[in-house]
């Protein structure tokens, strides 16, 4: 029973510490607008739904949002900060982002400029907010 208890422990700690070093590595979630975030801005092995044709990505953000915005480019600032271009599916909308990590668990998207990303209610396009807040997906 101890036994199993603290490989239990272990296991437990090695998903947090890898957590920990990568953390741009990783699908976070806006609980509030219903948003996804799939990461990988440490190296293009995230494949986006619908465009397998392009080859693996940095990732996109999908959900409650019109379409699919896929990352075109990407920089880790530090350990805690990265940016990012999110492009439309379309191609014809860009947005440059920052991803902050505020704690193990909660990361801030804030959108810096371009266009802003939109979503639909009730048949018309409306914006989604500058800043959002996603939670780690588990």
């Amino acid at each position: 029973m101890m036994k199993k208890y603290i490989v239990t422990c272990l296991v437990g700690l090695c998903v947090g510490h890898t957590t920990a070093r990568s953390p741009f590595k990783c699908t976070l979630y806006d609980r509030e607008n219903k948003i996804y975030l799939h990461l990988d801005l440490y190296e293009e092995s995230v494949n986006v739904p619908g465009m397998e044709m392009f080859g693996p990505m940095n990732g996109y953000m999908n959900g409650n949002v019109y379409g699919i915005w896929m990352i075109t480019s990407s920089k880790i600032e530090n350990e805690k900060t990265a940016t990012f271009r999110l492009s439309n599916d379309l191609g014809s909308e860009t947005q440059e982002v920052k991803l902050t990590v505020e704690n193990d668990s909660t990361y801030l998207l804030e959108q810096q400029g371009g266009t802003v990303i939109k979503k639909v209610v009730n048949k018309k396009l409306v914006k989604i907010p500058r800043n959002l807040t996603f939670n780690l997906q588990r």
